[in-house]
């Protein structure tokens, strides 16, 4: 009962914060992109600091050594809702791969797509989405912005993993990017579709960037998901339970 109500409060603290700062977004329009963006931020950074002081969920970043000076295309591990706006803070200025309907939510999809700047995909389009995803990601890579994509396309369970789209290793070798893998735990903690969070401590994993011009994309997405799916049998529970071994 007492993790449901922290769990509300910290639900009733984000959400009567959200409208406002959506709203600053949108009366920033006109304004260069890293000022909406600035904005996006520091509402990301509250949003972490309210899980940690309604919920108990710690964060902690391991991996900052790894980033590449360039910018890059980040490849994360999509478990949660925590770590879609958990990673604005800890990263240099990213534009997400999202799905389009994700725009058209009024106020709060109009935020992010001036803040963001997203690459907005139709899941279904399949190869149009990949073509789309490295045409419009090269631009963003060129104006010194970072990509990020989740490559199993939607979250999935703590424990779970599907198979990785290619966007986002064809888009790093097409562009001449290092692919930065990102591993965390988030799913431990507050699972999708669910709403109580427990307390604890989300690991987020930086590894090593991966060269996408040295082997075919497909074989890249494998160096990628071997790396990110191996960190997760470090530092998930989720995964240390699943795995009999």
């Amino acid at each position: 009962m007492i993790r449901w109500l922290r769990s509300l409060m910290f639900l009733a603290f984000n959400m009567t914060l959200v409208i406002p700062y959506a709203t600053v977004i949108l009366l920033l329009f006109w304004a260069p992109r890293s000022w909406p963006y600035a904005v996006c931020v520091n509402y990301c950074s509250l949003a972490l600091w309210s899980g940690r002081f309604f919920c108990g969920m710690k964060f902690e970043v391991e991996g900052y050594e790894n980033l590449p000076d360039q910018p890059s295309v980040i490849m994360m591990k999509h478990t949660s809702t925590l770590e879609t706006y958990g990673h604005v803070p800890l990263f240099p200025r990213t534009a997400w791969v999202v799905k389009k309907s994700i725009l058209y939510v009024p106020i709060i999809g109009w935020a992010m797509a001036i803040a963001l700047d997203p690459i907005a995909i139709d899941r279904g389009a399949g190869g149009r989405a990949v073509k789309q995803v490295i045409r419009q990601g090269k631009e963003r890579l060129a104006d010194g912005v970072w990509v990020t994509v989740y490559p199993e396309g939607t979250r999935v369970k703590a424990d779970e993993t599907r198979k990785y789209g290619v966007s986002g290793a064809a888009l790093a070798r097409e562009a001449g990017a290092p692919i930065v893998p990102v591993a965390h735990n988030a799913g431990d903690l507050w699972q999708r579709r669910e709403f109580v969070k427990r307390p604890g401590t989300v690991r987020f994993v930086i590894g090593p960037p991966i060269d996408a011009a040295a082997q075919s994309p497909k074989e890249t997405n494998l160096i990628v998901q071997n790396w990110i799916e191996s960190t997760m049998h470090e530092i998930s529970t989720a995964y240390q339970t699943k795995d009999p071994s």
